[in-house]
């Protein structure tokens, strides 16, 4: 091997040792969202929710799920699928799992989330008078059925000065269809010394317009209900648009 050979090696291996120094001694890059996820959280300390926008709100949950990522991104996707934080909530798992980056831990999450955000709802009405809290029953209504694939087919039953004593989902049909059987409705609230009921049931499609085939079984349920002191309030149908309420349209 010649000097200058010699030479050229030592130089390299000068290198390759200061390169290796270089890389040991800098320091390790701090990922983007790092930051960004301290000033989400800040933000939702000192304002609350009401200036965060949905696909905030959405990476604030993400975070605790996902605690090496960037949330973004997901929550936006999230929202871009299914529309809203409410109908995010509200998606089955398995359509969760298929966005990217929400695996089944995440939709997991989430589905515990709108669990404890129904029995929440659900908390507020039991017990108390169902008339005078109707905006909560509304509420508590439509975060249990919205968004559900299936149509449900929900009894509130009332005591004698309409509290809440019982809520109970009696069928669960197709997306469009319940089957309801007013004697056995009936035959319910007897049991339960119901003197009175709040039927409510969902519409998968959205649009929570009653169709002639609801307006027609409640009618079925009242005279049903008539001879034996059961009272039929109202039927509520709910969708992902809104709800209606039956003697609000005056149909019944």
């Amino acid at each position: 091997m010649t000097k200058k050979t010699l030479a050229n090696d030592e130089l390299l291996g000068f290198s390759e040792q200061t390169a290796k120094i270089a890389a040991l001694s800098a320091k390790p890059e701090v990922p983007h969202y790092f930051g960004h996820r301290d000033r989400v959280r800040e933000k939702f300390k000192k304002a609350g929710d009401e200036i965060m926008a949905d696909y905030e709100l959405l990476e604030l949950l993400l975070f605790r799920s996902i605690p090496r990522a960037d949330t973004k991104p997901i929550a936006k996707a999230l929202l871009a699928r299914f529309g809203s934080l409410s109908e995010v909530l509200g998606a089955p798992e398995h359509l969760l799992c298929e966005v990217p980056g929400c695996g089944k831990s995440v939709a997991f999450d989430l589905k515990l989330v709108a669990a404890v955000s129904k029995r929440q709802n659900r908390n507020e009405v039991v017990g108390r008078i169902a008339l005078d809290a109707w905006s909560k029953v509304v509420q508590y209504c439509m975060t249990a059925m919205a968004y559900e694939e299936r149509e449900q087919f929900r009894i509130l039953f009332l005591d004698k000065k309409n509290k809440l004593i019982s809520d109970e989902v009696q069928q669960i049909g197709t997306v469009d269809h319940t089957p309801v059987y007013p004697r056995e409705v009936i035959r319910r609230a007897l049991e339960l010394s119901s003197t009175a009921i709040i039927v409510v049931h969902n519409h998968p499609s959205g649009d929570p317009t009653p169709s002639r085939a609801d307006i027609d079984m409640t009618k079925l349920l009242i005279e049903a209900g008539k001879p034996l002191g059961v009272t039929i309030h109202d039927h509520i149908i709910v969708g992902k648009s809104g709800h209606i309420s039956m003697r609000g349209l005056k149909l019944i």
